[in-house]
């Protein structure tokens, strides 16, 4: 028999029915109108009193490409939770077409006549899409409604590839730990990268280095290997205790899609770190810490997604201090 708490877990996680059929009626909707550019690539053109394109194959890619789409919103219509890439692609698809059809129409380019299209294309999705992307955003993801469990406790489950736990090892020598966003987020990526360049600071400095993923332990160890990180501390925690333990929140809408961190993802793209695919839970926010005999000496929480980590902060810059001990933090 179901316990009270399960029932309201299952009642938290469970797909809205309302963002269901919004996603089942974009599918269609894409589907038929991809069919009917294919099928009569000129009849758009003749409803707006315009010239039948020149090349109407090219014309016919684009319903094949909007026809894709509708596939994409049927496959997230079951959980827009989970498959929130998806339904984040297809509004800045519907955001960026109308600020292309402006373009055009300045231009001279286009009609107004031909701006229909972007109403029912896009226009009229605005909303709803928006509404999915918030409520994806608010939910406390794939975990029981539970209280994070204590920090040293957390310390003792989060153990290496050894059997090592972080509470043994932090006992022994000062322990930076960063904890990331799941292994397919660009920022991901780029903060790997930071830890490989500072990574000779750290430990010339006594101090260990651990990383802590929502990725499993081979994940973990293709991770390691890619960035040159195979000597560090690696650490799985796809159930998110430690995340939790040391108060890492899920981001709210603005902290992982505001303006901000689009500049940061961008600039972070330029530098050759790709999006990839979504392993662990993409609204975790990162953190990173230094850790004495069990206890937080420093900490660095990020005010959004693409913050880098603050290793002056954090004791690990070349030319800053040498983190404090943990008996000179509790006096502070």
């Amino acid at each position: 028999m179901r316990s009270m708490g399960d029932a309201q877990t299952s009642r938290e996680h469970a797909p809205s029915l309302w963002a269901g059929r919004w996603l089942v009626a974009a599918g269609l909707y894409n589907l038929l109108w991809g069919a009917v550019v294919i099928l009569a690539p000129g009849l758009f053109f003749e409803v707006a009193g315009m010239e039948p394109p020149l090349y109407p194959q090219i014309w016919q890619c684009v319903g094949m490409i909007v026809g894709v789409y509708g596939i994409g919103y049927l496959i997230a219509s079951r959980d827009h939770v989970r498959h929130w890439p998806i339904v984040l692609v297809g509004l800045l698809g519907k955001i960026l077409g109308p600020i292309g059809f402006a373009g055009a129409l300045y231009r001279g380019d286009l009609p107004l006549a031909f701006g229909w299209t972007i109403l029912t294309n896009d226009l009229v999705w605005w909303v709803p899409f928006g509404m999915m992307l918030w409520d994806a955003a608010k939910r406390p993801g794939a975990l029981p409604a539970t209280s994070p469990i204590p920090l040293r406790e957390a310390l003792a489950r989060a153990t290496d590839a050894t059997g090592r736990s972080l509470l043994d090892l932090s006992s022994e020598d000062p322990t930076v730990v960063v904890l990331l966003r799941h292994s397919g987020c660009t920022f991901c990526r780029e903060t790997l990268a930071s830890v490989a360049e500072r990574r000779e600071t750290i430990e010339s400095r006594g101090m260990r280095l651990a990383l802590v993923t929502m990725s499993s332990p081979q994940k973990n160890a293709d991770l390691a290997e890619r960035y040159s990180l195979s000597g560090a501390t690696w650490i799985s925690d796809p159930e998110r205790h430690l995340y939790r333990a040391l108060e890492l929140e899920r981001g709210s809408f603005t902290q992982l899609f505001g303006p901000e961190v689009w500049w940061r993802g961008f600039l972070a793209t330029l530098r050759g770190h790709q999006v990839g695919r979504l392993d662990g839970d993409g609204f975790q926010m990162p953190g990173s810490f230094v850790l004495e005999n069990g206890r937080v000496t420093r900490a660095h929480r990020p005010r959004h997604a693409g913050e880098r980590v603050d290793w002056d902060g954090l004791g690990c810059a070349v030319g800053s201090v040498i983190p404090i001990s943990a008996d000179s933090a509790a006096a502070r």
